[in-house]
């Protein structure tokens, strides 16, 4: 029997799962973009220690900047517990190499969505594990099961997809893949209630359930101002005034990049069919550097961030 997500007998006032456990003493971050700079910040608030590795030394001391900014930022507005900027501060190593996650209970891979970098750089972190840690893809459209056919253990491989932006996104998407072990996702759910986020849990399939369905939303609508039926802020208004959705899907487009909602469609367009097709339009803006809020202008013109 499925439990309704308002059922306040699972749920407290927060609306997060009710359950306890504590965050892995060591986690490894791959990626320090804007995506892994935010995993390291949750897991850092929650008394992790955490290294982040990059492929070189200033994409490294990049992401320690963008992490700590973040750190700053959560200090000042009173989020981050008990626990000085400096404490933070000192628990987060960055680092070129792999190795640095030796001691790691778990590290989290946040490299850019391509199938063959993921499988590069899964490869490359399992290979200096313990064979009882824990490796996670932040993918959120790629196969799980892809990607652990080329890791030798399987097993301690599963997805934990988070949203953007990290710090402030409150779910977390657990994807089990058919070789995880089942303990594995049961931790899993702990480490997220243990960041103060919620979990969803779904098995490996082409874009999960979020991105799934926020792309048929973001498609459709990226269709409907294609078609003229109405302004970007109208359609986005109908979203959030009509169905209580936080953003609309053509201004949520332009946070995640049109890029990126382009490189998903084309994938679950070859898994999914025709429903997925991307419009003419996203692969036009595209090409003409309208990614979103990233480069300043995409169905809406951003200013700096």
């Amino acid at each position: 029997m499925s439990v309704r997500p308002e059922d306040s007998s699972s749920r407290p006032a927060g609306g997060a799962p009710t359950r306890s456990g504590a965050a892995p003493a060591v986690v490894g971050v791959l990626g320090g973009g804007r995506m892994g700079a935010g995993i390291a910040h949750a897991f850092l608030i929650a008394g992790s220690r955490v290294t982040v590795v990059e492929r070189d030394p200033g994409a490294a001391a990049a992401a320690g900047d963008r992490v700590r900014a973040s750190l700053m930022q959560s200090v000042e507005r009173g989020t981050a517990g008990d626990r000085s900027f400096a404490e933070l501060s000192a628990a987060l190593a960055t680092d070129t190499d792999a190795a640095a996650f030796a001691d790691a209970g778990l590290v989290v891979e946040a490299v850019p969505e391509d199938l063959g970098l993921k499988l590069d750089a899964l490869r490359r972190v399992e290979a200096v594990l313990d064979a009882d840690a824990a490796l996670a893809s932040n993918t959120s459209s790629i196969s799980i099961d892809a990607l652990a056919a080329a890791l030798e253990r399987p097993t301690r491989f599963l997805g934990l997809h988070f949203f953007n932006p990290v710090p402030a996104s409150k779910l977390v998407e657990i994807v089990v893949g058919g070789a995880t072990e089942p303990g594995l996702a049961e931790a899993a759910r702990d480490w997220v209630a243990a960041i103060g986020k919620a979990a969803v849990s779904v098995t490996d399939s082409p874009g999960f359930a979020s991105s799934r369905l926020g792309l048929a939303i973001g498609l459709e609508a990226i269709r409907m101002l294609e078609e003229g039926v109405a302004t970007a802020a109208d359609i986005d208004a109908a979203m959030t005034l009509g169905y209580k959705h936080p953003v609309g899907p053509l201004e949520l487009t332009d946070l995640v990049g049109l890029d990126v909602r382009l490189g998903i469609a084309e994938y679950l367009h070859a898994e999914l069919g025709e429903r997925f097709a991307p419009p003419a339009l996203l692969r036009r803006m595209v090409a003409e550097g309208k990614l979103g809020r990233k480069s300043g202008e995409g169905f809406y013109v951003w200013g700096e961030s």
